[in-house]
């Protein structure tokens, strides 16, 4: 932790009392010291990058709206020494400098803020972990999406979409989050990431679970028995596709002979009336109503109905094949998926030499009974 200059005073007037503590514990946890070494490209100039980024973190802290209340706001952050001086600070720069730097920053820079921020967290996290297997038998997570709407008409956020939030079709992002029931805290945040505002909760919590799993280092013992099953009744849902596959197939060769079929009567009853035409012509005489040639005709007209008829059932059956066929794939593809998780299902039971008990209340309503089954 770093020392403040000899002539700072005793006591120093601030209106973010809070951040005081924060940050002498982030000091003392060493969370200062390691973004300091964050790579950011942007070159120095009065105040370091890393500085600016440790001061956009205290605003973010602080309840800062926009960015511009670092130094604009009823209460500038950027003239609180204090503060400053407690996060192991000089003094803050400029908010227009902190958007400079960052705006400098790069994929690079974000993965390293993550890769620090957990580092730092990890200690915390494997503590509550072990207290709460101790003293309790069981971890329990909560997980959600939260909403964070953004002006309807903006153009500038990145990744953000129209959805439900807080009983409005609104623009923003939807934060998934998940966090740990903590004897020492109550609550211990895990990882936050943010989706487009379209985004659906039953679309998350497979990823929220594996996050929380990730961030803890311990997980349950995978139930393959269940998915065993799961397993066994999709294949007879796709036998049943396949049965009606094969139905589809019957129905359309014989859609192709009826269609066939009727093709060549009309072929033939149209040659008839040709050659019974060419035969009154030659001999001109007058047509009569019940003719050979009227009868013909008749006949002709039948086929071609029929044989409208005929091309219509034949379109349906290839319609109802191509369903079927979509339908046997879509199936193949979830076997497949299912067969795929079950063989990772195995082998994390098989590395999973400490298997733990773990209940994930969705939606973070009412805490769960610790004592109901994983």
């Amino acid at each position: 932790m770093r020392q403040l200059p000899s002539d700072t005073p005793s006591y120093m007037l601030t209106s973010h009392a809070m951040l005081v503590p924060w940050g002498i514990f982030t000091q003392r946890v060493g969370l200062v010291e390691a973004l300091e070494d964050v790579p950011i490209p942007q070159r120095q100039r009065d105040h370091t990058p890393q500085k600016k980024l440790i001061e956009f973190l205290v605003a973010i802290l602080s309840g800062c709206t926009y960015l511009q209340d670092i130094s604009r706001g009823p209460h500038p952050l950027h003239q609180d020494l204090a503060v400053a001086q407690a996060w192991g600070q000089e003094n803050w720069a400029d908010y227009s400098g902190v958007s400079r730097t960052l705006k400098a920053c790069n994929d690079e820079t974000v993965a390293s803020v993550k890769e620090t921020l957990e580092s730092v967290s990890r200690p915390f996290i494997e503590q509550e972990v072990m207290l709460a297997l101790r003293d309790q038998g069981v971890l329990v997570f909560d997980g959600d999406l939260a909403c964070r709407p953004v002006s309807n008409t903006s153009t500038t956020y990145p990744g953000v979409a129209f959805g439900w939030m807080s009983d409005a079709i609104q623009l923003g992002y939807q934060a998934a989050l998940v966090s740990m029931h903590s004897p020492t805290y109550a609550r211990l945040w895990l990882p936050v990431e943010p989706h487009p505002g379209d985004t659906v909760s039953s679309s998350e919590a497979e990823a929220l679970v594996r996050a929380a799993e990730a961030q803890t280092g311990v997980r349950p013992w995978r139930r393959t028995h269940l998915l065993t099953e799961r397993i066994t009744t999709h294949r007879a849902l796709l036998r049943q596709a396949e049965a009606k596959r094969d139905g589809a197939l019957s129905r359309l060769e014989q859609c192709q002979q009826r269609l066939a079929q009727v093709e060549e009567e009309r072929q033939m009853w149209a040659q008839q009336v040709i050659e019974l035409e060419v035969a009154y012509q030659a001999r001109n005489r007058p047509e009569p109503p019940h003719s050979h040639l009227a009868q013909a005709r008749r006949k002709l007209e039948v086929r071609e109905r029929r044989l409208g008829r005929r091309q219509r059932e034949l379109e349906k059956a290839r319609e109802w094949l191509a369903r079927c066929q979509q339908k046997i794939t879509t199936l193949q593809a979830q076997l497949e998926s299912l067969e795929q998780r079950l063989a990772q299902f195995s082998e994390d039971n098989r590395t999973n030499p400490w298997p733990i008990r773990a209940v994930f209340d969705w939606m973070a309503g009412s805490a769960p009974d610790p004592t109901s089954p994983c």
